[in-house]
């Protein structure tokens, strides 16, 4: 029948008894999962892991400037490591290391949540934050303010 149709005979489950076949174009087939298979690649995100490291005795300052790039990495969808750092005698004293880093979670606490508590590790203790939003929900929200803004650019000229 496929010979006489001009196209393929096709075993589309092996494993099944009978096993089931498909009279198709065999070329067109494999073209159609190869296009499934590159629109998947395209639509999937990679997380990435920024790190974000403080000392002991940050300035408020400088603490209000790395919360806000820790914001700002929340907000594109990435996930933060921030290490506290201990120099010299700072390592008696972790409780002033997770105090930091608690003040920080709390406030970030609208825009990313704490996904690994904080933790010593040698002479640093680490902490890892997690966005709410998704990496491709951050994405297509900046692509839609980037798209609003050219459109307002173009009115004003």
């Amino acid at each position: 029948m496929a010979d006489e149709s001009g196209l393929d005979l096709v075993e589309i489950s092996p494993d099944a008894n009978p096993p089931v076949c498909k009279i198709m174009d065999f070329g067109k087939y494999k073209y159609e999962i190869a296009q499934k298979a590159r629109e998947a690649r395209q639509n999937q995100t990679h997380i990435v892991v920024k790190e974000i490291r403080l000392g002991l005795k940050i300035e408020n300052h400088d603490y209000e400037t790395k919360k806000n790039h820790i914001e700002k990495f929340l907000l594109g969808g990435d996930k933060v490591k921030v290490t506290v750092q201990f120099k010299g005698r700072e390592q008696t004293r972790p409780e002033m290391g997770f105090r930091l880093l608690q003040r920080l979670a709390e406030d970030i606490a609208e825009i990313g949540f704490v996904e690994f508590a904080p933790k010593r590790e040698g002479r640093s203790m680490t902490m890892v934050l997690g966005p709410l939003k998704k990496k491709s929900d951050a994405l297509a929200e900046a692509k839609r303010a980037r798209a609003a803004a050219a459109k307002v650019k173009t009115k004003e000229q």
